[in-house]
């Protein structure tokens, strides 16, 4: 239960300091691991990113403030981390859906989000296939692209970066370039941006030699891996296979999870199919 408990304290240190500023890096230490996978075990668990959890539980707030105290509307803003009553008007529109000065005056519901208690199930329930590898340094070669954890509205995410890539034949070339030990298609998620609350997505493929033009590379580590077995239609069976990982395989093994970044692996050609068989590559320590 040792995760269960460290992300509840960060929580418990995040609901504890609502009002002051938050750093990624100190609700991480509370939980005893690096910003970046504090952040990614969040963004799983939870289906929202820290930024956007804070975000929706000072709004809940605000508007608890709004209606029970006669505090102007501008100092409440303030006090919720707003540095103006603009900028608070429009986010509290997008929460709520009406404006500040309109939930005063009672003309609307109101969106309540509570604050969020960690449980981790240890039954097992559903049986999960892995396999433990040790591998030297390798390279990956692919494109990149700086994506919301949050859903904005406004950027597009990670599931158009592969519409765009499999529609302009990005995917097609850099399935050309697979030469190495992964055969498939690779998802990888990196570098968490804390103050425009986003991640460095790549689409890419473990190619072994000199990288095209077109195509940017980078090392992962050298490590131990745990692959995981995924079937089904990848986008039901790769979230549900994350979380239970994080929810079950995690707390009933004695390995950490290590700070590199990891690996979502398409090797089925077909990954929509309610069969298809696919892997998650997770480093451990």
């Amino acid at each position: 239960m040792a995760l269960a408990q460290s992300l509840q304290k960060a929580i418990d240190y995040m609901e504890a300091n609502l009002l002051n500023e938050l750093s990624i890096e100190a609700i991480a230490k509370q939980a005893n691991v690096s910003p970046f996978h504090f952040q990614r075990m969040f963004l799983i668990m939870t289906d929202i990113s820290v930024g956007e959890y804070l975000r929706r539980r000072r709004l809940t707030l605000a508007a608890q403030q709004l209606l029970n105290t006669d505090y102007k509307i501008i100092d409440i803003a303030y006090r919720y981390g707003y540095e103006s009553p603009e900028a608070f008007t429009k986010a509290f529109r997008k929460q709520h859906g009406l404006s500040p000065s309109e939930a005063r005056k009672g003309r609307g519901a109101l969106q309540s989000h509570n604050r969020l208690m960690i449980q981790v199930n240890l039954k097992g329930a559903k049986p999960m296939n892995y396999q433990i590898v040790e591998r030297d340094a390798f390279q990956v070669v692919g494109i990149k692209r700086e994506c919301p954890c949050g859903e904005t509205g406004e950027v597009n995410g990670v599931a158009e970066f592969w519409m765009e890539a499999n529609a302009d034949g990005t995917s097609a070339e850099l399935a050309e370039l697979m030469n190495s030990e992964i055969k498939g298609l690779l998802g990888i998620t990196d570098n968490y941006n804390e103050e425009k609350d986003t991640v460095d997505y790549w689409i890419a493929v473990e190619h072994a030699g000199s990288v095209p033009a077109d195509f940017r590379a980078f090392t992962v580590p050298k490590s131990k891996w745990v692959i995981f077995e995924v079937r089904g239609s990848a986008p039901i069976a790769m979230p549900e296979a994350w979380n239970q990982i994080y929810t079950e395989w995690i707390p009933s093994n004695g390995y950490q999870v290590a700070d590199i970044p990891a690996i979502e692996a398409y090797t089925d050609p077909d990954s929509y199919k309610d069969d298809s068989s696919n892997q998650i590559w997770l480093a451990v320590k």
